[in-house]
Formats: C-alpha cells, structure tokens, sequence
C-alpha cells in the first residue's frame, strides 16, 4: 500500500522506517510547520504536575529548569517517548486520547497535591485545563507554540502524488487538516481521494475533511497506526 503522513520528517521517522519494513510505499507530506510561541518566565518549583497533549509542546521546553520527578501526564506515547528523552521519570501516558488523559489526572493526582502545568498549543482538541478546574484542580493553561499553515506543495510531489494516490492518509491534528483542506482547495485535489482511507485522531479532526470524498474514514490512537492496516 501507498501510505502518506502528514506530519513532519521529525515526528514520522519511526513509522517510515516500520512501514518500509513491511514493505509498503511511504510518502511524507507535512502540511504544518511549528514555531515556538513566546510567554511569560515560567518558574517550574510553583508546579507540581505537568501536562502534554502533544510532543510539540515538549519541543520549547528548557528541561533543564525542571525537576525530572514531576508528574508528567502525556496525551499519547509519541508525547511520552519525548518526554521520556528529556529525561523526566515520573511519566505517565494515556495511549493518544485527552478524555482517557483527564481520568489518568484524577486517578493519580490529587487536586490538593499543588498546580500543574499545562503547555500546549493555541488549538487543542478538548478544554482539558477548564474541565479539571471545574473538578477543583489549579490549572495553569501556557501556550508556548503555535502551528503555521504550509501554503505550498512542491510541483514534482504533487506530480508523484496524482499519479501515485495514497492508499491511507494520516492526519494528527485539526490544525493539520484545516491546512490540509486549504492545499486540497488550491491545487484542486478534491477528486484524487475516492480511493484513499482518511485516518483521523479525532471526529473533531475528520468533520473539517468530511466534505471531500474517501474511501472511508477511521477514527485512531497515536500508536495505532500499524494496527489500522489491517482493518482495512
């Protein structure tokens, strides 16, 4: 199968490598490029708890000002395994889903414990801080990267890409299909999908590309990925 991802080269590697492994065609497209947003000093000794819903908040964190016992509570394990290269210790992951992410919180984590800290970017997925401060816990919200739209695909790829059209497309982010949606638009791509698998870590991800047309749609974890090959 042709299989293109839609993160960076970064973020991709390790499923690149698995799937060449089992011998599939890989292609990678990435259609969002993250910046580092700037914000206030943070001073980590007020926090007892960290939150991650996604890797790329781990990506402008300076880890070194921060005690590696933390509880660090992890979206997913892509978000986990950086977490874990930095070298925090007390991490602890919810397999790729923010609701699963909020009751792993109330289990482990006591709301009189102290703060916590959530990084995260402009757009996310469920209004997790808002949620738990609602439950009593001290949640402290910093956005520290945002995600800009690449508005360009490079002609011999996109050449490449109608005459060889994915099998399955990966979309990790409703940042990711909102910039996708704009690349489809403007270079006319609405009627090369008819054959592809749209693979979404959300409905809230997959609603902003209901209006193309796709083989089918599913709905997946980080860590999944492989898994989805096989049922379809």
């Amino acid at each position: 199968m042709h299989i293109l991802f839609t993160r960076s080269l970064e973020d991709s590697k390790d499923l690149i490598l698995r799937f060449n492994e089992l011998g599939h065609k890989v292609s990678y497209m990435p259609v969002i490029q993250i910046k580092k947003v700037d914000h206030d000093v943070i001073n980590f000794n007020d926090f007892k708890g960290l939150i991650f819903t996604s890797a790329n908040s781990l990506k402008f964190i300076n880890s070194k000002e921060v005690d590696k016992n933390i509880f660090c509570f992890c979206v997913g394990s892509a978000t986990e395994k950086k977490a874990l290269s930095l070298g925090f210790q007390n991490v602890i992951s919810a397999e790729g889903n923010v609701r699963n992410l909020k009751e792993i919180i109330l289990r482990n984590f006591n709301s009189n414990v102290g703060k916590i800290l959530y990084l995260s970017g402009e757009l996310i997925s469920k209004d997790l801080d808002k949620e738990l401060n609602l439950l009593g816990y001290d949640i402290k919200r910093i956005i520290n990267y945002t995600a800009n739209p690449i508005r360009e695909i490079d002609q011999k790829f996109l050449e490449n890409l109608k005459s060889s059209v994915p099998d399955i497309l990966y979309v990790y982010s409703q940042n990711s299909a909102l910039s996708l949606l704009n690349l489809i638009n403007k270079y006319n791509l609405n009627d090369v999908w008819m054959n592809t698998n749209l693979m979404c870590m959300s409905e809230k991800i997959s609603s902003v590309l209901n209006n193309i047309k796709w083989k089918k749609i599913f709905l997946f974890n980080a860590g999944e990925e492989e898994y989805l090959l096989y049922k379809i």
